[in-house]
């Protein structure tokens, strides 16, 4: 059975995508949860309309992420930790670095945060974060010696 899609469906296509799927599929799955429709000159008008819309929507987006990014590079955090020689006691983390930034009023999730892992010494960092699935951001942040 052909069929539009409606929705990203995994291992099967992205929206506005042309598909050929088994009928049992179709029928029981994917159209009663609108997920596709069938094929027609109707349905084909209706979602290059909706592409359209999104398409504007997706760019508008990207653009304030970029907007986003610029303003994360003047960023600076810092961390005062305790410390054994050069190492640290405990580490900061991502969810650290996100309830920082949250502070300075930038609403960004943790896993958004690109660590690869804890930062568990002192210094300077730079730390990228992901505020669109095109655009990257990066901040510094300074790791330093708790006064006792």
């Amino acid at each position: 059975m052909q069929l539009i899609l409606r929705e990203d469906v995994d291992n099967l296509g992205k929206k506005g995508d042309k598909v050929v799927v088994a009928s049992g599929y179709a029928r029981n799955f994917l159209l009663p949860k609108k997920l596709a429709m069938e094929i027609n000159d109707s349905n084909l008008r209706q979602i290059e309309k909706e592409k359209k819309v999104i398409v504007a929507k997706l760019h508008k987006e990207k653009e304030e992420a970029e907007a986003l990014a610029a303003q994360l590079s003047s960023v600076r955090l810092t961390f005062k930790r305790k410390v054994h020689g050069d190492e640290l006691y405990g580490s900061v983390s991502s969810g650290d670095v996100s309830d920082a930034l949250e502070q300075k009023g930038y609403a960004i999730e943790k896993r958004k945060i690109v660590l690869d892992e804890p930062l568990k010494i002192l210094g300077e960092f730079e730390v990228s974060v992901k505020v669109h699935p095109e655009v990257t951001g990066s901040i510094k942040v300074t790791v330093e010696k708790e006064e006792e």
